[in-house]
């Protein structure tokens, strides 16, 4: 992970796990926060996979970044379209905003994610070394056929 996007995403990514935690500990002692589980159980089971994945996506590897957006996608997907439907009808609460704006939290996240780890495989497939591509991949120092009795070695390491 060399770039500063990609720690911001593991950090989000962390930092709402962290918040997710908090709100099922809450949720199962009985106490009022700004926020629900949808599903207890499920919200359980989600941290466990969701903490997993997350471990696997700072290492770079594209199947539990590809869990980690279907497993969110999934809960959270059925989260927001039950909060949108009293936002279309107009007889939205706070409650249903905030629990729409959390929701919406849990897809962009992994959808980040997703696209950070396929660009960064992008990256590794393809390196850009600015130090050496000026030589090596410039047209402008290659030699002319000037003779046919010179070397035909173009003398490049690579």
């Amino acid at each position: 992970m060399k770039n500063l996007s990609s720690w911001l995403i593991a950090m989000f990514a962390f930092m709402f796990w962290g918040f997710r935690v908090v709100t099922t500990v809450l949720y199962s002692m009985g106490n009022e926060f700004i926020a629900q589980p949808m599903d207890l159980t499920m919200e359980v089971a989600l941290l466990f996979i969701t903490f997993v994945c997350i471990c696997f996506i700072i290492r770079r590897k594209l199947l539990p970044t590809i869990i980690y957006l279907i497993a969110h996608a999934l809960y959270y997907g059925i989260y927001l379209y039950q909060n949108l439907m009293p936002v279309i009808e107009g007889s939205a609460t706070m409650n249903s905003y905030m629990s729409l704006l959390i929701a919406l939290v849990g897809i962009v996240i992994p959808l980040f994610a997703f696209f950070d780890v396929l660009l960064d495989k992008n990256r590794k497939a393809h390196p850009v070394d600015k130090q050496t591509d000026w030589f090596y991949k410039n047209k402008a120092y290659d030699r002319d056929d000037l003779d046919d009795r010179r070397d035909k070695n173009q003398y490049r390491t690579m």
